[in-house]
């Protein structure tokens, strides 16, 4: 991606950590809905704990943190530093694409907050850890990644170049416009009201809107002149690989769609998609046009 001398986002806070009681992460969401859930597999099969009892536990009712710097954030690399920069100048884009796209259909799209964070962080959502990978908490209306995260993308995922990271951003601020759209705290008010499948398959739709808008902003950098060749096929890619059924499989486990919470591969796929080929608003209705 075309990113260098371009304009960095003024959205973009720095924690090296947050200190306070973990608690329930409530408002949050996404945090397994780009990429993190490889982080979280991870720690799942490390200490032989069920990856989807802890998805399930992803939103609760403290609502009452904010995010804090406790010390002097400084990145751990030159790597790092580079990262961090990148994540701005696609926070940046964002911010233009659904600028645009708001201003279009008479309404004014508020910001997100990117915090970039090292180890832990004390969100508005509780105090969260980099095994999440990057999450979306609609409490505090940020983004929370530790930049770590590229570095598992390419060794645990397999995933190469830099756009894969930039659909994780552009996924997570999707989550973002569903909170100004009023469909993120839709779906969050189904849980409980409605029998676990049920409210499942809503999280789906929910999830594949979100990769839809990461398609949308993939549509609007491409008509920039900022994509290079290969990185609509890296998102895809980063999209595919992050299936439930795939995820399922990965564990041991045989894919039951009726615990699934962000889609399989292919329907991951063919969201990022059909945002990258529509680029609006109006073809991103998974909740209708979703065959669960």
């Amino acid at each position: 991606m075309k990113w260098k001398g371009r304009r960095e986002s003024d959205n973009v806070r720095k924690s090296s950590g947050g200190q306070g009681v973990p608690g329930g992460l409530g408002g949050l969401v996404g945090g397994l809905g780009g990429t993190g859930i490889v982080i979280l597999l991870a720690v799942s099969l490390l200490f032989n704990i069920n990856p989807f009892q802890l998805i399930g536990s992803g939103i609760g009712v403290d609502q009452g943190r904010s995010s804090q710097n406790v010390e002097e954030y400084v990145p751990r690399s030159e790597e790092e530093a580079e990262i961090e920069k990148f994540l701005s100048v696609v926070l940046a884009d964002t911010e233009d694409v659904w600028g645009e796209i708001f201003a279009e259909h008479g309404s004014k799209y508020v910001e997100p907050t990117l915090v970039l964070y090292q180890n832990q962080v004390n969100s508005g959502c509780g105090l969260a850890s980099n095994r999440m990978g990057p999450f979306y908490c609609s409490a505090d209306q940020s983004i929370y990644i530790d930049v770590e995260f590229a570095k598992q993308l390419r060794t645990t995922f397999g995933a190469k170049g830099d756009f894969p990271f930039a659909y994780v951003l552009a996924h997570e601020v999707g989550h973002h416009v569903q909170l100004q759209t009023g469909a993120l705290n839709k779906v969050h008010s189904l849980r409980g009201r409605v029998s676990d499948k049920e409210f499942n398959r809503q999280m789906v739709n929910l999830e594949l809107q979100a990769d839809y808008y990461a398609g949308v902003f993939a549509h609007y950098v491409g008509s920039k002149g900022y994509l290079d060749p290969g990185d609509v096929e890296e998102g895809l890619a980063a999209a595919s690989g992050v299936g439930d059924d795939r995820i399922q499989e990965m564990s041991g486990r045989r894919a039951n769609p009726d615990t699934f919470q962000h889609g399989t591969s292919k329907q991951r796929s063919e969201w990022f998609m059909r945002g990258y080929k529509y680029g609006d608003l109006e073809h991103g209705n998974t909740f209708e046009l979703v065959n669960n």
